[in-house]
C-alpha cells in the first residue's frame, strides 16, 4: 500500500516525507499486560442488542479469524470495530452527513478471538456516505477494523468492504492498496448465515498480507 496516495487527499498531509527511524521498544511495549483483558462486555460483539431497541437496517454476521502468515491463529487478541449506521452516519459531532442518526446505535463493537484465532460481529450493514475528497466522492460500503497485540502500541487498523460495491472503481482508499485491494473484500458466507435473520460475511485477517490503513 502507497503511503503517499495522491488521489486520496490526506496522504498528501500524513504521508511520512523522511526515512523512518526505528526506535528501541522496551520491555513494556513488548510484554504489557492486556488492556483488554476483563472488559470485554458479553454484547460488546453484537451492535444490534446494546441499546433498548433494533437498529433499522440489514442484520448481518461478519466473522473470520486472525492468523499468523503462516497460518497460525492468533488467540486472545483484541479485535475492534466501528461504523456509519445504515443510512451512512456515524455516531461522531464531526459528521455532519444530513442523513438520519439511529438512537439503537452507536456503531462500535469489540470481541477477543477463541482459541483458533476466531471473531464474530452481530451489526447492520453499513450505508454508503459522502465525504468530499473529490467531485461526487462517496465511500464504498465499510467497516473499519482494529487488531491489538500484547499492548497498545502493537495496533494495526485496516477497513473490511463488501462484494460488488459499484463505488469501488471511484474510491481512493480503496484503490491505493494496489493488486492487494480485493484482500479487503470480505466473502458472503451462506454456510454462516442465519435463516431467516441475518446473512453472514467472512473475512479473515491475515497480519502480514493484509494491506493496513495508518490513518
Amino acid at each position: 500500500m502507497e503511503l503517499l496516495y495522491p488521489a486520496y487527499k490526506s496522504t498528501r498531509l500524513r504521508a511520512p516525507r523522511r526515512e523512518r527511524i526505528q526506535l528501541p521498544r522496551v520491555s513494556t511495549e513488548l510484554t504489557g499486560p492486556a488492556l483488554w483483558d476483563g472488559r470485554v462486555g458479553a454484547l460488546d460483539h453484537d451492535l444490534t442488542r446494546q441499546h433498548g431497541g433494533e437498529p433499522l437496517g440489514e442484520r448481518i454476521i461478519v466473522h473470520g479469524r486472525v492468523l499468523e502468515p503462516d497460518g497460525r491463529p492468533l488467540a486472545d487478541t483484541l479485535v475492534e470495530v466501528w461504523q456509519c449506521n445504515a443510512a451512512g452516519r456515524y455516531r461522531h459531532q464531526g459528521d455532519r452527513h444530513p442523513a438520519p442518526l439511529d438512537e439503537n446505535f452507536t456503531g462500535l463493537g469489540r470481541c477477543s478471538t477463541g482459541a483458533d484465532g476466531s471473531f464474530e460481529f452481530v451489526t447492520i450493514k453499513p450505508g454508503a456516505y459522502p465525504w468530499g475528497n473529490h467531485h461526487n466522492a462517496w465511500r464504498p460500503a465499510h467497516i473499519h477494523f482494529s487488531v491489538f497485540g500484547r499492548a497498545f502500541a502493537q495496533r494495526l487498523v485496516t477497513q473490511m468492504y463488501f462484494p460488488g460495491d459499484p463505488l469501488f472503481p471511484q474510491d481512493p482508499i480503496f484503490n491505493s492498496a494496489g493488486a492487494a485491494r480485493y484482500r479487503l473484500v470480505a466473502a458472503f458466507d451462506l454456510e454462516h448465515t442465519r435463516p431467516e435473520w441475518a446473512l453472514a460475511y467472512r473475512w479473515d485477517l491475515v497480519l502480514a498480507r493484509t494491506p493496513f490503513e495508518d490513518a
